[in-house]
């Protein structure tokens, strides 16, 4: 996957930034979607890894950005607090289309040996993945799908966004150490997926 390229705002340009935000500035806000839309739309690839619904949800996660950012406190940093926005949209997202617009197609994962997931790389389309790739990172994507929520959220934020443990931490509100333990859950997790897939195809 690419590497997200990180562009931090000082402390005082930040505080700035936020100021003029909450003061209704459309030039500030436009600053904003600069900085941080790149960024906004690699995390939401991690979690729906179709480019056009990727980029759906990032218009939902900035709507949400200027609606909200009146009651930013600053106890994060603001790239956190975005980051944190982009993952709660993409996993509302995801319910969604699980219950409405999509179900067939994830009840589908049920009999999923039978087609090798060729029904999974059609829905597929992440911009950063070969084609000859696709199938294969197609079923990948489905079984991260398949983990318990916080551990999704740390294998994707981490090993898909290539954050930090600590930038990790801080985005969802825990610690370092608790961040470590989910990865490691959901690397063991994964694998037993992926085995268990890969034994019945």
């Amino acid at each position: 996957m690419t590497r997200v390229i990180k562009t931090d705002l000082t402390l005082d340009n930040e505080q700035q930034l936020v100021l003029d935000l909450q003061a209704g500035s459309e030039q500030a806000f436009r600053t904003l979607i600069d900085l941080y839309q790149d960024k906004a739309l690699s995390t939401c690839l991690g979690f729906i890894p179709n480019k056009q619904d990727a980029e759906d949800v990032v218009q939902e996660v900035f709507v949400e950005v200027y609606r909200s950012v009146g009651n930013f406190k600053g106890d994060s940093k603001l790239s956190s607090w975005i980051y944190r926005i982009a993952v709660n949209k993409c996993l509302e997202a995801i319910r969604f289309k699980k219950r409405k617009k999509r179900r067939a197609f994830f009840q589908s994962l049920v009999g999923m040996h039978e087609n090798n997931g060729a029904d999974l790389a059609r829905d597929f389309d992440h911009p950063g993945v070969l084609l000859e790739n696709k199938e294969r990172t197609a079923v990948l994507f489905s079984k991260i799908e398949m983990l318990p929520e916080n551990q999704r959220i740390v294998f994707t934020l981490c090993k898909i966004d290539d954050l930090s443990y600590k930038e990790a931490a801080e985005i969802m509100n825990t610690s370092v150490s608790s961040v470590e333990s989910l990865m490691f859950r959901a690397k063991k997790n994964l694998q037993k997926l992926l085995e268990d897939y890969y034994r019945n195809t």
